[in-house]
């Protein structure tokens, strides 16, 4: 006889059952992450098989979901420390499943940002907070998103790939976890891309591929030999790989010449004028404005918008930039910290500062809360002086 499953005793057993996961050593994404799958195994089989014990048996279902997890980030761990550290240029090897699975995971059933972030989690490897953040939303609205994702695909054959555009936006999204996060999976995605520019003739996997290698060319300048954060305008420049540069502006420029303009190629292009730049002072601001413009139309992005911001300061002078951020959001994440960089720059260093403090608390990750900080206590000396 089937049996409706008790969901208020569910949201009842959940932080019981989280809590008891902690204890034997999960952290609290990854228990919560094993304990919503648990609850949809639990909506599946319960209806037809009720346990006698239901707290036991959700424990026992997501300590195994979590141990598969585990395991399943493990291998992966030791599949990208087994890799090159940096991308070999050129045409990829033979490609693994890995970009298969990236493809199946971006089933046609799902909406595209489910598709996403479902494949965040399940190929990418990334929590359930960092897919959050990737998309600026709260993590248990993410979380739900995930959750319902699975279920979707709970009784769906995988067999139908789903279309580049999303896997495009995978790849993208992991680059910059990989790229800025805690976790390394730039040369994972970069690798990944190479492959798929060599099976697609796309534009926009052309340009996506040289948008991370222009990034990752400028990363050994990105932080100094103690781990803090270096802002672009301060690197060494004479670190950036020559080599990755040469090859990503190749690469882009073949792509703008077929005239299909899309978002990676944009934000390429953008990339390849700070390149391009032999000193912060030379960066052709006028020329990234447009970009940005030209990403705006594309895109309508929130986070483009603030780039444009910063870079109309810089190119038209502070007060031009700040009056360009007044018209975003102020809950937009770094939007405090593009606000105090503004305010030093017109003059008003002790705004800065209180901005700077109020953008290190809400910082995503540490080398940046400490670089916040850092520009917070400098002008603040400055200040007493």
């Amino acid at each position: 006889m089937t049996v409706p499953v008790d969901e208020t005793l569910l949201r009842t057993l959940t932080p019981a059952v989280i809590g008891i996961l902690g204890r034997r050593g999960a952290d609290f994404a990854a228990a919560e992450d094993a304990v919503q799958e648990a609850l949809v195994e639990a909506v599946r089989v319960w209806p037809d098989d009720p346990p006698r014990d239901p707290k036991g048996w959700l424990v026992t279902v997501a300590w195994r979901k979590f141990l598969d997890a585990a395991r399943a980030d493990s291998s992966r761990r030791n599949r990208e420390l087994r890799a090159d550290e940096e991308p070999e240029p050129g045409p990829s090897e033979v490609a693994d499943d890995t970009l298969q699975l990236y493809f199946l995971c971006t089933h046609p059933s799902l909406t595209p940002a489910s598709a996403v972030a479902l494949t965040l989690r399940a190929v990418g490897g990334l929590t359930t907070q960092q897919i959050a953040q990737a998309y600026l939303v709260p993590e248990a609205t993410m979380g739900q998103r995930i959750t319902r994702a699975k279920k979707t695909v709970a009784g769906v054959r995988l067999n139908r790939a789903g279309d580049v555009a999303t896997v495009l936006r995978v790849l993208y999204l992991v680059f910059n976890e990989g790229y800025s996060g805690d976790v390394d999976l730039a040369a994972e995605a970069i690798r990944l891309t190479r492959q798929l520019a060599a099976r697609i003739d796309h534009e926009e996997v052309a340009g996506l591929l040289a948008l991370m290698l222009l990034h990752h060319a400028r990363r050994p300048a990105r932080t100094s030999t103690d781990g803090r954060l270096v802002p672009l305008a301060e690197q060494d420049r004479s670190q950036w790989d020559t080599r990755l540069i040469a090859e990503g502006v190749d690469i882009l420029q073949a792509a703008l010449a077929r005239d299909r303009l899309g978002e990676f190629q944009a934000q390429a292009a953008i990339a390849a004028l700070h390149a391009d730049a032999q000193s912060a002072e030379e960066t052709d601001w006028v020329q990234i404005v447009e970009w940005y413009d030209e990403l705006v139309r594309l895109t309508d992005s929130p986070v483009a918008r603030l780039n444009r911001a910063v870079a109309v300061g810089e190119a038209d002078g502070p007060r031009a930039g700040l009056a360009a951020l007044a018209e975003l959001d102020p809950t937009l994440p770094r939007h405090t910290a593009a606000s105090a960089y503004l305010h030093e720059r017109a003059g008003d260093p002790a705004t800065a500062a209180h901005l700077y403090t109020e953008a290190a608390a809400a910082a995503p990750n540490l080398p940046e809360r400490d670089h916040l900080t850092r520009q917070a206590a400098r002008l603040n000396s400055r200040l007493r002086e």
